[in-house]
């Protein structure tokens, strides 16, 4: 792979990384230096909530884009939308416990986006929501799914994942897959092809 041809991955996101990867897309991955609190700070004065995962993609392949002249950079972001407040990742088993109760038996929005940076300036971008139903699960199950789970709950908004055991929390999904995991793969691939770095 050329330099002109080196895509990389600014995420740390294991998530993404493997979806990526069983693609079979050939990537490096760099995380950015983005401090993303104080872009959230600043965006969520005068910024609609819905645009923030854009924000924030937009930050994270740039960011790296400056350290690698030349590279195809993606970015990437999710943000969980819920009664007129944005969700982060839960920092504590308790602050997972408390998310899930109150996203259940309740529509919850994700917004997803990426971004594709070259030579510090954004060339691509998409992004879209998916709705998702939680089912009026049980006390019992929460405890259980918790312990099961463990540390995994922290490194996802909202605390689950569609690809483990956090798809028994849901009734109701509309919304595409791959996106909802954390990167609209369709939408990224169809981009690539069109820039003749994967086969057409």
């Amino acid at each position: 792979m050329s330099d002109n041809s080196l895509i990389i991955l600014a995420s740390k996101s294991k998530s993404r990384q493997q979806l990526m990867q069983n693609a079979g897309l050939e990537f490096q991955q760099h995380v950015s230096n983005v401090n993303e609190d104080i872009i959230k700070e600043t965006f969520l004065k005068s910024g609609e909530p819905s645009d923030l995962a854009l924000i924030l993609a937009h930050a994270k392949s740039l960011d790296v884009s400056s350290r690698f002249p030349g590279s195809w950079v993606i970015g990437a972001d999710q943000t969980l939308l819920f009664d007129g407040k944005i969700y982060d990742k839960p920092v504590s088993d308790q602050d997972a416990r408390d998310q899930l109760l109150k996203l259940r038996d309740q529509t919850h929005q994700l917004e997803t986006a990426v971004s594709i940076a070259k030579n510090n300036e954004i060339i691509w971008s998409y992004s879209e929501p998916s709705y998702l139903k939680m089912r009026n699960f049980s006390p019992e199950f929460l405890g259980k799914y918790l312990a099961a789970e463990g540390d995994n709950v922290k490194t996802s908004v909202g605390g689950y994942k569609l690809e483990g055991l956090g798809l028994q929390l849901f009734e109701k999904i509309d919304g595409d897959f791959f996106s909802i995991l954390g990167l609209p793969m369709l939408k990224l691939l169809d981009f690539l092809r069109q820039q003749k770095l994967i086969e057409t």
